[in-house]
């Protein structure tokens, strides 16, 4: 265990699914660290909980077992209410696909979660604004998800989850749906904003160059057994 301060810190944490004779242990009696600051790549073949574990720890799911802490603090007895309050406030997502409104210009998509917060109209596009400036995109604001190209898109949805100025980045797989020239673009963005932002950033990835880049590799293995690389 190291001294510096942990923003996640996961010990004993199993989750499976079915019931009976029928259940799959997908984590099993997993640890797992990331220092604030930090990002952390987490890898692995397909079906051994990668984008479980990320579901977790962003509060999306809850463990069958384990203890689960966000900047120190214990979530795991939290009820409903109180983990969608941390989960709004603490951490930003980005998923594989864009998950944008169709209804919605890219302004007021990355606008939306400060609207759902609360925040004046007024507000929330100034924010949106600065943010789509930091990814490239201050001349797109007014463009609907299907003018966008993929990579654009997902530039939208990069910014989206940093509206809230959150303290976790969680993304999984952000650049499956892309051609390798947009998924490098996208990654070096998340980089950037990750350093910019002073984030703590998880990256479920397939991609072991990209998982290089970060400042540690979780690598997750079949039949719950885990090898972390620093």
């Amino acid at each position: 265990m190291s001294d510096l301060a942990q923003m996640v810190s996961l010990t004993g944490l199993s989750k499976g699914f079915g019931a009976d004779d029928t259940r799959v242990e997908v984590l099993r009696d997993l640890d797992f660290e990331v220092e604030k600051g930090k990002m952390v790549a987490v890898v692995g073949p397909s079906g051994v909980g990668k984008s479980t574990l990320l579901h977790i720890i962003g509060l999306l799911d809850r463990p069958d077992d384990g203890n689960l802490e966000l900047d120190g603090l214990e979530v795991r007895s939290l009820d409903g209410e109180a983990r969608a309050r941390l989960r709004n406030r603490m951490i930003g997502f980005v998923f594989q696909h864009h998950y944008l409104l169709d209804e919605l210009d890219a302004l007021d998509n990355v606008a939306l979660p400060l609207r759902i917060a609360g925040r004046g109209t007024a507000v929330a596009r100034a924010r949106a604004r600065e943010l789509l400036e930091a990814v490239a995109l201050s001349d797109r604001g007014h463009h609907f998800p299907d003018q966008l190209s993929g990579g654009e898109q997902q530039r939208v949805a990069v910014a989206r989850a940093l509206a809230m100025e959150p303290e976790l980045l969680l993304a999984d797989e952000p650049t499956g749906n892309l051609d390798r020239a947009n998924s490098e673009a996208i990654f070096s963005l998340v980089c950037e904003l990750h350093l910019m932002a002073g984030l703590t950033s998880i990256i479920v990835t397939h991609d072991e160059e990209m998982a290089r880049k970060c400042d540690g590799i979780f690598r997750l293995a079949p039949a719950g057994e885990t090898f972390e690389h620093v």
